[in-house]
């Protein structure tokens, strides 16, 4: 069974740092890229950040590079995503997905967690 666990959300103020991680387990972890994508209310589903796992490429979108930096810790089949110099606007639930390609829109993307909520107060 395929899973993907999201962890690490929470409530913090603009300034300030999260670092979420996603779990997974059901396939090889080495072939597949691991997306992270956010949602706030009333808005379509983003692609933030993306990582290849067979060859380390990475992906961020403009609203948050700079800020945030992807890792694959690929013996624990898990990739975090640190978000630093949160802003309020950065306020969403995020998902983590699993899919074949790097890339930053939903429907390359097979697997999904059920999401983490983070809150960044102003």
């Amino acid at each position: 069974e395929v899973q993907l666990v999201e962890s690490g959300g929470g409530l913090v103020q603009a300034g300030g740092s999260l670092r979420l991680s996603c779990a997974a387990s059901g396939f090889t972890f080495d072939d597949v890229a691991i997306g992270w994508f956010r949602q706030a209310p009333g808005k379509e589903r983003e692609g933030i950040s993306c990582i290849s796992n067979s060859d380390g490429s990475k992906y961020f979108a403009d609203s948050v590079k700079g800020r945030f930096t992807i890792s694959s810790d690929n013996a624990k089949n898990t990739v975090n995503l640190q978000m630093n110099s949160l802003k309020p606007e950065d306020t969403a639930v995020y998902y983590c997905a699993a899919g074949v390609v790097l890339g930053s829109h939903t429907g390359e993307y097979r697997y999904w967690g059920q999401g983490t909520q983070v809150t960044v107060s102003s």
